[in-house]
């Protein structure tokens, strides 16, 4: 068994296997809801949350304490609850059961679940699931995978994805439900860049796939909606940087609650020309 105090760097391959399996059975579980329709309430902070959050988000959580003991574990709705264990330096895991809540709630399939574990304030092992497109998404330092989920049960058709050297004009992916003015503007300074609009982590995925070229975000993200994808993202050899040109780092930075787990905002990019 796999805990806090013996993980190591070449437990790397099963860690991520075990984020890939946590993440098709939250996935399976959100989809039963997905197909049956769900009540909407409402957070603290004014966002939408869902029964398909929870159950998501307990399958997920309960599967870590299982098999990864001490470990610590941020995820979004225990966090908006109240629960956010002590975590820094050493390795932690970062959980978004449902990112794009408001895309599965309007019935797009642009939702995803995300597992990532931090080391050392990056993401270094990630999983994105996308259980409405039948897609999963994973990286580990030097490789990241896409692979196809027919039956939401096992994967099938993996194989290796890489960012591809950044392009001029570039493709530029933006936030469907997240446009900001700055990101306007930020498009309107790249004449003749192609924009596609995405929900949900799939935009860094679309980079680590080598379609697109930068993901500009100018709006609150927290680092559970970003550390998965940004996982695969550097696997397949991107980045994400601030916009002072750092990486962007994960850990609590300050402020209180879950403004301490809230990024600046950032550039994801595919690979350096």
């Amino acid at each position: 068994m796999l805990t806090a105090e013996t993980h190591h760097p070449q437990d790397d391959a099963a860690l991520l296997a075990l984020f890939e399996e946590l993440a098709l059975a939250a996935g399976r579980a959100i989809m039963r809801h997905y197909e049956a329709g769900v009540r909407v309430e409402e957070k603290a902070d004014a966002s939408p949350v869902t029964a398909a959050d929870r159950d998501g988000e307990k399958i997920i959580l309960d599967g870590l304490r299982a098999r990864l003991p001490g470990l610590p574990c941020v995820s979004e709705e225990a966090a908006s609850a109240g629960h956010l264990p002590a975590c820094g330096e050493d390795d932690f895991i970062l959980v978004d059961p449902l990112d794009g809540t408001r895309e599965f709630i309007n019935r797009r399939a642009d939702f995803t679940v995300n597992i990532a574990l931090v080391r050392k304030g990056a993401p270094v092992l990630g999983v994105v699931h996308a259980p409405a497109r039948r897609l999963l998404y994973s990286g580990r330092p030097g490789h990241a995978f896409e692979a196809h989920t027919p039956d939401g049960a096992s994967l099938a058709e993996r194989h290796e994805i890489a960012a591809r050297p950044l392009r001029t004009p570039p493709a530029i992916v933006a936030s469907r439900s997240h446009s900001t003015p700055e990101t306007e503007a930020f498009i309107a300074r790249h004449p003749g860049a192609e924009t596609v609009s995405i929900g949900s982590s799939l935009k860094f995925c679309i980079l680590a796939r080598g379609e697109a070229d930068v993901y500009p975000r100018f709006g609150r993200t927290m680092q559970w909606d970003t550390a998965a994808g940004d996982a695969v993202l550097r696997a397949a050899g991107g980045r994400t940087l601030t916009l002072d040109g750092a990486p962007l780092t994960y850990g609590p930075k300050g402020g209180h609650g879950l403004d301490a787990f809230a990024n600046p905002f950032f550039i994801a990019e595919g690979r350096p020309a």
